[in-house]
Protein backbone atom coordinates (compact mmCIF):
# COMPACT_ATOMS: atom_id res chain seq x y z
CA UNK A 1 0.00 0.00 0.00
CA UNK A 2 1.20 3.40 -1.02
CA UNK A 3 1.24 6.05 1.55
CA UNK A 4 2.35 9.75 1.11
CA UNK A 5 2.45 12.60 4.16
CA UNK A 6 -0.06 15.66 4.04
CA UNK A 7 3.30 17.21 3.36
CA UNK A 8 3.97 15.47 0.02
CA UNK A 9 0.58 16.26 -1.03
CA UNK A 10 0.47 19.77 -0.55
CA UNK A 11 3.87 20.08 -2.74
CA UNK A 12 2.27 17.27 -4.96
CA UNK A 13 -1.05 19.73 -5.42
CA UNK A 14 0.55 23.13 -5.04
CA UNK A 15 -1.41 23.74 -1.74
CA UNK A 16 -0.70 24.15 1.84
CA UNK A 17 -1.01 22.54 5.04
CA UNK A 18 -3.13 23.31 8.10
CA UNK A 19 -2.36 20.42 10.70
CA UNK A 20 -0.22 17.81 10.74
CA UNK A 21 2.24 17.55 7.48
CA UNK A 22 3.82 13.91 9.21
CA UNK A 23 0.34 12.47 9.01
CA UNK A 24 0.36 9.50 6.45
CA UNK A 25 -2.34 9.36 4.31
CA UNK A 26 -3.29 6.01 2.34
CA UNK A 27 -5.92 6.78 0.01
CA UNK A 28 -8.63 9.21 -1.28
CA UNK A 29 -12.11 8.48 -0.45
CA UNK A 30 -15.46 9.97 -0.67
CA UNK A 31 -16.68 12.23 2.33
CA UNK A 32 -18.98 10.19 4.14
CA UNK A 33 -16.75 7.02 3.34
CA UNK A 34 -13.18 8.27 4.64
CA UNK A 35 -11.44 7.18 7.46
CA UNK A 36 -8.34 8.46 9.48
CA UNK A 37 -6.12 6.86 7.00
CA UNK A 38 -7.73 8.94 3.92
CA UNK A 39 -7.85 12.17 2.61
CA UNK A 40 -11.09 13.35 1.18
CA UNK A 41 -12.58 17.00 -0.31
CA UNK A 42 -15.05 19.53 0.44
CA UNK A 43 -15.87 20.09 -2.69
CA UNK A 44 -17.59 23.85 -1.76
CA UNK A 45 -19.16 25.58 0.94
CA UNK A 46 -21.72 22.84 1.84
CA UNK A 47 -19.29 20.42 2.39
CA UNK A 48 -17.51 22.58 4.40
CA UNK A 49 -20.11 23.00 6.91
CA UNK A 50 -19.85 19.77 7.55
CA UNK A 51 -16.70 18.74 8.45
CA UNK A 52 -17.82 17.33 11.62
CA UNK A 53 -19.55 14.28 9.89
CA UNK A 54 -16.16 12.88 8.00
CA UNK A 55 -13.99 10.65 9.51
CA UNK A 56 -11.23 11.57 7.46
CA UNK A 57 -7.90 12.08 8.17
CA UNK A 58 -7.40 15.26 6.17
CA UNK A 59 -9.58 17.76 4.01
CA UNK A 60 -8.96 19.19 0.92
CA UNK A 61 -10.87 22.73 0.80
CA UNK A 62 -10.11 26.14 -0.81
CA UNK A 63 -7.54 28.16 -0.07
CA UNK A 64 -9.84 31.02 1.80
CA UNK A 65 -11.89 28.20 3.48
CA UNK A 66 -12.81 28.95 7.05
CA UNK A 67 -10.10 28.37 9.60
CA UNK A 68 -11.23 24.67 11.06
CA UNK A 69 -9.69 22.37 13.94
CA UNK A 70 -8.88 19.44 11.13
CA UNK A 71 -6.06 18.33 9.34
CA UNK A 72 -6.80 20.92 6.24
CA UNK A 73 -4.86 20.76 2.11
CA UNK A 74 -6.22 24.05 1.27
CA UNK A 75 -5.50 24.71 -2.40
CA UNK A 76 -7.09 26.87 -5.23
CA UNK A 77 -9.22 24.36 -6.75
CA UNK A 78 -10.14 21.83 -4.82
CA UNK A 79 -12.34 19.86 -6.97
CA UNK A 80 -9.27 18.96 -9.67
CA UNK A 81 -7.01 18.88 -6.57
CA UNK A 82 -9.26 16.04 -5.75
CA UNK A 83 -9.32 14.35 -9.28
CA UNK A 84 -5.08 14.67 -8.96
CA UNK A 85 -4.76 13.13 -5.90
CA UNK A 86 -7.12 9.86 -6.71
CA UNK A 87 -5.20 9.74 -10.11
CA UNK A 88 -1.72 9.69 -7.37
CA UNK A 89 -3.10 6.88 -5.40
CA UNK A 90 -3.94 4.90 -8.15
CA UNK A 91 -2.68 4.37 -11.10
CA UNK A 92 -3.83 2.56 -13.87
CA UNK A 93 -2.03 -0.82 -14.49
CA UNK A 94 0.26 -0.88 -17.20
CA UNK A 95 1.19 -4.32 -19.03
CA UNK A 96 4.71 -5.43 -19.66
CA UNK A 97 6.45 -3.89 -22.64
CA UNK A 98 6.11 -6.74 -25.92
CA UNK A 99 3.99 -7.51 -28.62
CA UNK A 100 2.22 -10.84 -27.86
CA UNK A 101 2.56 -13.69 -29.99
CA UNK A 102 -1.60 -13.16 -31.12
CA UNK A 103 -0.99 -9.68 -32.88
CA UNK A 104 0.13 -9.12 -36.17
CA UNK A 105 2.83 -6.41 -37.59
CA UNK A 106 2.64 -5.10 -40.71
CA UNK A 107 5.93 -3.97 -42.73
CA UNK A 108 7.88 -0.95 -41.54
CA UNK A 109 6.31 -0.62 -38.40
CA UNK A 110 8.37 1.58 -35.58
CA UNK A 111 7.91 1.76 -31.93
CA UNK A 112 9.51 3.68 -29.17
CA UNK A 113 10.48 2.77 -25.37
CA UNK A 114 7.95 0.34 -23.53
CA UNK A 115 5.32 -0.30 -26.24
CA UNK A 116 2.58 -3.10 -25.19
CA UNK A 117 0.32 -4.79 -27.95
CA UNK A 118 -1.53 -7.28 -26.65
CA UNK A 119 -3.67 -10.49 -28.57
CA UNK A 120 -5.49 -9.91 -31.28
CA UNK A 121 -3.76 -6.47 -32.35
CA UNK A 122 -3.87 -5.35 -35.82
CA UNK A 123 -0.73 -3.16 -36.96
CA UNK A 124 -0.82 -2.49 -40.62
CA UNK A 125 2.30 -1.09 -43.12
CA UNK A 126 4.15 1.87 -42.37
CA UNK A 127 2.67 2.71 -38.65
CA UNK A 128 4.56 4.91 -36.36
CA UNK A 129 4.12 4.72 -32.59
CA UNK A 130 5.50 6.71 -29.50
CA UNK A 131 6.68 5.50 -26.42
CA UNK A 132 4.55 4.49 -23.39
CA UNK A 133 2.40 3.08 -26.27
CA UNK A 134 -0.27 0.61 -24.88
CA UNK A 135 -2.78 -1.63 -27.15
CA UNK A 136 -5.23 -3.56 -25.51
CA UNK A 137 -6.81 -6.85 -27.23
CA UNK A 138 -8.33 -6.37 -30.56
CA UNK A 139 -6.95 -2.80 -31.35
CA UNK A 140 -6.49 -1.87 -35.32
CA UNK A 141 -4.30 0.29 -36.53
CA UNK A 142 -4.59 1.15 -40.66
CA UNK A 143 -1.80 1.51 -42.69
CA UNK A 144 0.13 5.04 -41.90
CA UNK A 145 -1.14 5.63 -38.87
CA UNK A 146 0.95 7.81 -36.94
CA UNK A 147 0.57 7.93 -32.35
CA UNK A 148 2.31 9.78 -30.33
CA UNK A 149 3.61 9.03 -26.84
CA UNK A 150 1.95 8.04 -23.58
CA UNK A 151 -1.01 6.83 -25.49
CA UNK A 152 -3.79 4.04 -24.46
CA UNK A 153 -6.04 2.70 -26.60
CA UNK A 154 -8.37 0.58 -24.81
CA UNK A 155 -10.28 -3.09 -26.88
CA UNK A 156 -11.48 -3.12 -29.86
CA UNK A 157 -10.57 0.74 -30.71
CA UNK A 158 -10.09 1.12 -34.73
CA UNK A 159 -7.98 3.82 -35.88
CA UNK A 160 -8.46 3.71 -39.93
CA UNK A 161 -5.56 4.76 -42.93
CA UNK A 162 -3.40 7.91 -42.43
CA UNK A 163 -5.12 8.74 -39.07
CA UNK A 164 -3.08 10.38 -35.95
CA UNK A 165 -3.10 10.69 -32.34
CA UNK A 166 -1.11 13.23 -30.19
CA UNK A 167 0.64 12.77 -26.74
CA UNK A 168 -1.27 11.35 -23.68
CA UNK A 169 -4.65 10.43 -25.13
CA UNK A 170 -6.74 7.94 -24.54
CA UNK A 171 -9.32 6.19 -26.30
CA UNK A 172 -11.98 4.05 -24.81
CA UNK A 173 -13.42 0.58 -26.38
CA UNK A 174 -15.28 0.35 -29.44
CA UNK A 175 -14.28 3.69 -30.68
CA UNK A 176 -13.56 4.23 -34.20
CA UNK A 177 -11.68 6.65 -35.82
CA UNK A 178 -11.32 7.36 -39.69
CA UNK A 179 -14.48 5.90 -41.37
CA UNK A 180 -15.75 7.78 -43.96
CA UNK A 181 -17.64 10.78 -43.72
CA UNK A 182 -21.16 10.93 -45.04
CA UNK A 183 -20.78 11.90 -48.19
CA UNK A 184 -23.31 11.65 -51.45
CA UNK A 185 -24.03 13.41 -54.23
CA UNK A 186 -27.55 12.80 -55.60
CA UNK A 187 -27.63 12.55 -59.00
CA UNK A 188 -31.09 12.63 -60.01
CA UNK A 189 -31.85 8.91 -59.76
CA UNK A 190 -29.54 7.88 -57.03
CA UNK A 191 -26.66 8.79 -54.16
CA UNK A 192 -23.18 8.96 -55.84
CA UNK A 193 -20.63 7.80 -53.37
CA UNK A 194 -18.15 10.83 -52.58
CA UNK A 195 -14.55 9.31 -51.72
CA UNK A 196 -13.58 10.44 -48.36
CA UNK A 197 -9.72 11.34 -49.10
CA UNK A 198 -8.55 13.39 -45.74
CA UNK A 199 -7.80 12.34 -42.14
CA UNK A 200 -8.91 12.47 -38.86
CA UNK A 201 -5.83 14.21 -36.48
CA UNK A 202 -6.41 14.07 -32.84
CA UNK A 203 -4.66 16.56 -30.48
CA UNK A 204 -2.68 16.15 -26.92
CA UNK A 205 -4.05 15.50 -23.71
CA UNK A 206 -7.54 14.27 -25.39
CA UNK A 207 -10.02 11.37 -23.70
CA UNK A 208 -12.19 9.98 -26.40
CA UNK A 209 -15.09 7.89 -24.56
CA UNK A 210 -16.15 4.60 -25.69
CA UNK A 211 -17.93 3.81 -29.10
CA UNK A 212 -17.26 6.88 -30.39
CA UNK A 213 -16.87 7.84 -33.95
CA UNK A 214 -14.87 10.31 -35.32
CA UNK A 215 -15.27 10.43 -39.39
CA UNK A 216 -12.57 11.30 -41.46
CA UNK A 217 -12.44 14.23 -43.95
CA UNK A 218 -13.75 14.37 -47.32
CA UNK A 219 -10.20 16.61 -48.35
CA UNK A 220 -7.66 17.57 -45.71
CA UNK A 221 -9.08 16.62 -41.64
CA UNK A 222 -10.94 16.00 -38.91
CA UNK A 223 -9.89 18.18 -36.14
CA UNK A 224 -10.01 17.21 -32.21
CA UNK A 225 -7.77 19.95 -30.63
CA UNK A 226 -5.53 19.59 -27.35
CA UNK A 227 -7.92 18.45 -24.42
CA UNK A 228 -10.66 18.01 -25.98
CA UNK A 229 -12.91 15.14 -23.51
CA UNK A 230 -15.57 13.71 -25.47
CA UNK A 231 -17.83 11.06 -23.41
CA UNK A 232 -19.92 8.24 -24.81
CA UNK A 233 -21.34 7.76 -27.86
CA UNK A 234 -20.16 11.05 -29.54
CA UNK A 235 -20.25 11.43 -33.66
CA UNK A 236 -18.01 13.72 -35.02
CA UNK A 237 -19.07 14.32 -39.00
CA UNK A 238 -15.90 14.68 -41.42
CA UNK A 239 -14.20 17.77 -41.60
CA UNK A 240 -15.42 19.23 -38.13
CA UNK A 241 -12.90 21.19 -36.50
CA UNK A 242 -13.19 20.85 -32.67
CA UNK A 243 -11.61 23.90 -30.63
CA UNK A 244 -9.08 23.01 -27.96
CA UNK A 245 -10.71 22.22 -24.30
CA UNK A 246 -14.09 21.44 -25.73
CA UNK A 247 -16.18 19.61 -24.01
CA UNK A 248 -19.01 16.69 -25.97
CA UNK A 249 -21.26 14.68 -23.55
CA UNK A 250 -22.90 11.70 -24.23
CA UNK A 251 -24.99 11.00 -28.14
CA UNK A 252 -23.99 14.49 -28.78
CA UNK A 253 -23.85 14.79 -32.83
CA UNK A 254 -21.79 17.71 -34.77
CA UNK A 255 -22.68 17.42 -38.44
CA UNK A 256 -19.77 18.05 -41.44
CA UNK A 257 -17.81 20.60 -41.64
CA UNK A 258 -18.92 22.61 -38.48
CA UNK A 259 -16.02 24.51 -36.73
CA UNK A 260 -16.67 24.74 -32.27
CA UNK A 261 -14.19 27.03 -30.87
CA UNK A 262 -12.10 26.56 -27.41
CA UNK A 263 -13.89 25.70 -24.42
CA UNK A 264 -17.39 24.60 -25.95
CA UNK A 265 -19.56 22.10 -24.16
CA UNK A 266 -22.20 20.48 -25.88
CA UNK A 267 -24.60 18.92 -23.63
CA UNK A 268 -25.88 15.12 -24.32
CA UNK A 269 -27.87 14.51 -27.27
CA UNK A 270 -27.69 18.28 -28.52
CA UNK A 271 -27.42 18.75 -32.31
CA UNK A 272 -25.10 20.33 -34.67
CA UNK A 273 -25.99 21.12 -38.15
CA UNK A 274 -23.50 20.84 -41.04
CA UNK A 275 -21.46 23.99 -41.68
CA UNK A 276 -22.19 25.62 -38.39
CA UNK A 277 -19.30 28.41 -36.30
CA UNK A 278 -19.83 27.96 -32.75
CA UNK A 279 -17.70 30.74 -30.90
CA UNK A 280 -15.36 30.11 -27.87
CA UNK A 281 -16.83 29.14 -24.20
CA UNK A 282 -20.28 28.33 -25.72
CA UNK A 283 -22.58 26.30 -23.71
CA UNK A 284 -25.14 24.41 -26.27
CA UNK A 285 -27.84 22.69 -23.46
CA UNK A 286 -29.23 18.73 -23.43
CA UNK A 287 -31.16 18.12 -26.29
CA UNK A 288 -30.59 21.43 -27.84
CA UNK A 289 -30.91 21.82 -31.63
CA UNK A 290 -28.18 24.45 -33.19
CA UNK A 291 -29.47 25.13 -36.89
CA UNK A 292 -27.22 28.43 -37.46
CA UNK A 293 -24.20 30.12 -36.38
CA UNK A 294 -23.41 31.10 -32.57
CA UNK A 295 -21.11 33.80 -31.44
CA UNK A 296 -18.62 32.76 -27.83
CA UNK A 297 -19.88 33.16 -24.75
CA UNK A 298 -23.59 32.45 -24.99
CA UNK A 299 -25.67 29.63 -23.12
CA UNK A 300 -28.31 27.92 -25.83
CA UNK A 301 -31.23 26.07 -25.24
CA UNK A 302 -34.06 24.66 -26.83
CA UNK A 303 -34.83 23.37 -30.69
CA UNK A 304 -33.58 25.14 -32.45
CA UNK A 305 -31.65 26.57 -30.23
CA UNK A 306 -32.48 30.26 -28.61
CA UNK A 307 -30.71 32.01 -25.54
CA UNK A 308 -31.31 29.88 -22.35
CA UNK A 309 -32.66 32.46 -20.36
CA UNK A 310 -35.01 32.84 -22.84
CA UNK A 311 -35.94 29.16 -23.12
CA UNK A 312 -36.43 29.30 -19.66
CA UNK A 313 -39.09 31.84 -19.81
CA UNK A 314 -40.66 30.04 -22.72
CA UNK A 315 -40.78 26.97 -20.79
CA UNK A 316 -43.08 28.77 -18.04
CA UNK A 317 -45.34 29.40 -20.57
CA UNK A 318 -46.08 26.24 -22.48
CA UNK A 319 -47.87 24.62 -19.49
CA UNK A 320 -50.37 27.38 -19.66
CA UNK A 321 -50.81 27.12 -23.43
CA UNK A 322 -54.27 25.36 -22.74
CA UNK A 323 -55.63 28.14 -20.52
CA UNK A 324 -54.48 30.59 -22.51
CA UNK A 325 -56.12 29.35 -25.69
CA UNK A 326 -59.21 28.78 -23.92
CA UNK A 327 -59.33 32.82 -22.64
CA UNK A 328 -58.18 33.49 -26.00
CA UNK A 329 -61.65 32.01 -27.50
CA UNK A 330 -63.31 33.25 -24.96
CA UNK A 331 -62.34 36.99 -25.71
CA UNK A 332 -63.11 36.81 -29.18
CA UNK A 333 -65.92 35.61 -29.17
CA UNK A 334 -67.02 38.57 -26.57
CA UNK A 335 -65.30 41.02 -28.81
CA UNK A 336 -67.34 39.64 -31.63
CA UNK A 337 -70.55 39.90 -29.51
CA UNK A 338 -69.78 43.42 -28.66
CA UNK A 339 -69.01 44.22 -32.39
CA UNK A 340 -72.48 42.54 -33.61
CA UNK A 341 -74.00 45.36 -30.72
CA UNK A 342 -72.32 47.81 -31.87
CA UNK A 343 -73.61 47.45 -35.34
Amino acid sequence: MTTYTLDYLAEYLGGAVQGDPALEISGVMPFEEAGPEHITCAVNAKYFKRLAETRAGAVIVAANAPDADRNLLRVQNPYACFARAIALYNPPPKPAPGVHPGAHVGENFSSGDNFSAAPGVVIGSGVAVGSNVILMPNVVLGDGVKIGDDVTLYPNVTILNNCQVGDRTIIHAGTVIGADGYGFAPDGVRYEKIPQIGNVRIGDDVEIGANNTIDRATFGTTYIGNGVKTDNLVHVGHNVQVGDNALLVAQAGISGSSKLGRHVVIAGQAGISDHITIGDDTVIGPQAGIAKDLEGGQFISGSPGIPHRLWLRVQRIIPQLPELAKEIRNLAKRIKNLEDKIS
